[in-house]
């Protein structure tokens, strides 16, 4: 294919609007253009673009509505009705058939002629503020202690005998055993499932800390001189977003679980939580028009636990980097 040669004068312009001289500046030629890069706004961007993921969410907000809010305009008095022995063990249709079609006769009424629907999420913010307390604390303190465990070798020589003799204690013992010795209150509870709950935790940090402390980048970065604090801080932790998340995810469902098992079998909290509902009606799971005021405090500590345990999830799996592409 031939090529022809143009001849710039037949244009008629001078050198000057031909060309344009280009200054060579050395600082602006290393200088990389791209656009600017937000991780928590990519992992927002990728956990909202599964619609599935919208909806579990519209139900978490729900459940925290429920628990935190409706309690306080709800005026929830268990004692009530206790004078009204007609007002005692009702189904939903015999509840409303006696107060009227609403929000709180939706559940029946209770032992006490209380409104089971208002008890429900009464004992909720209960259990959801346990949980949520349990986890910050045990997070907190397992993160750091795994990620000081997993570069130092003298702390690993003793936290690893430490975890070898307590771990192998059952941690549901543990439990029982210390809110037997202290009065079951709500920060009693919280003592008991944070003393030790801290430990299984920092023994999975350090695994990963240890798995991830070797790489080039870090190796590079002790090389030259980076503090430890720093290099875990900035190199180690934030890639270990997605685990942490994914760790939130599964111990906050796990302490209304322990928090509702505990009470089942006698020794859980002596305020109105969830699992102390399902223990005051383990009589009326077998008594025929009664059963409602146990299962429906189930389905909601199961809804609640999956909708916490699914959001975590979901979420933990948009912290990944990876599935940012």
């Amino acid at each position: 294919m031939e090529e022809k040669l143009v001849n710039l004068s037949e244009f008629g312009l001078s050198d000057e609007e031909l060309f344009t001289k280009v200054d060579h500046n050395m600082l602006e030629s290393e200088k990389i253009t791209a656009p600017r890069y937000s991780y928590w706004k990519s992992v927002f961007r990728v956990f909202f673009k599964k619609k599935i993921n919208i909806i579990i969410l519209l139900f978490f907000f729900a459940v925290i509505v429920f628990a935190y809010v409706y309690p306080m305009f709800s005026g929830y008095d268990p004692f009530a009705n206790i004078l009204d022995p007609t007002a005692k063990h009702l189904t939903p249709s015999q509840a409303i058939a006696k107060f009227g079609f609403n929000i709180h006769t939706i559940f029946g009424m209770g032992s006490s002629g209380e409104s089971t629907f208002d008890a429900v999420w009464e004992g909720s913010r209960i259990s959801i503020s346990l949980a949520f307390v349990c986890a910050a604390i045990n997070m907190t303190v397992g993160v750091i202690i795994g990620a000081i465990w997993g570069f130092s070798r003298k702390v690993d020589i003793v936290m690893m005998e430490i975890f070898n003799i307590i771990g192998n204690i059952p941690y549901i013992l543990i439990i029982s055993v210390l809110v037997l010795i202290l009065s079951a209150s709500f920060w009693a509870m919280v003592l008991a499932l944070t003393i030790t709950g801290w430990l299984a935790i920092a023994y999975f940090i350090r695994t990963q800390v240890i798995i991830i402390r070797d790489r080039e980048y870090n190796l590079a970065s002790r090389c030259l001189g980076t503090p430890i604090l720093r290099l875990t801080l900035r190199n180690i932790l934030p890639f270990m977003t997605s685990v942490i998340v994914t760790l939130i995810a599964t111990e906050i469902p796990t302490y209304i679980s322990y928090e509702v098992y505990l009470a089942y079998i006698g020794i859980g909290l002596d305020e109105m939580s969830l699992g102390r509902l399902i223990y005051d009606a383990q009589g009326a799971m077998v008594t025929p028009g009664w059963e409602y005021e146990f299962w429906f405090p189930v389905a909601i500590s199961a809804i609640i636990a999956i909708v916490l345990y699914v959001v975590g999830q979901n979420l933990g799996d948009a912290s990944d980097p990876r599935t940012h592409m």
